[in-house]
């Protein structure tokens, strides 16, 4: 994949969605496997320098979403919660985007920003099985 600005990934700001993670304590008790399963992510750039749109598979297994692929050079970590609410963060090259927003029924959306490279924008998700 093409790398954003100073070594973001595509992958990096499609991992998207960890503030919940860090914010809402217990939030990994709280995680559900409603949403377990492949997930296709597609990002959209509102603002920024990252290109206009990516598209990756990801996986969540017991609530945590993982990186779907073996493209190692990056890190995917996050949860989903049983209330659907989603947070991410996708580190690669000391740069880090992160994601956050809902999945309900098969599907979700949200926002993402990669601040170090100045980009943010949307991403939605639909779930593969």
């Amino acid at each position: 994949m093409r790398e954003l600005g100073r070594g973001v990934t595509a992958v990096a700001v499609a991992g998207l969605l960890t503030a919940l993670v860090a914010t809402s304590s217990g939030a990994a008790s709280r995680a559900t496997r409603a949403f377990d399963g492949m997930w296709s992510v597609s990002i959209y750039t509102e603002s920024g320098p990252c290109d206009p749109s990516y598209r990756y598979p990801a996986r969540i297994i017991g609530g945590q979403i993982q990186q779907a692929d073996n493209d190692f050079s990056y890190q995917l970590s996050g949860v989903v919660i049983s209330s659907g609410a989603i947070a991410v963060t996708v580190t690669k090259n000391g740069q880090s985007a992160t994601g956050y927003g809902r999945l309900r029924d098969g599907k979700g959306g949200g926002r993402w920003s990669a601040e170090s490279v100045q980009c943010f924008g949307t991403w939605n998700a639909v779930r593969r099985g």
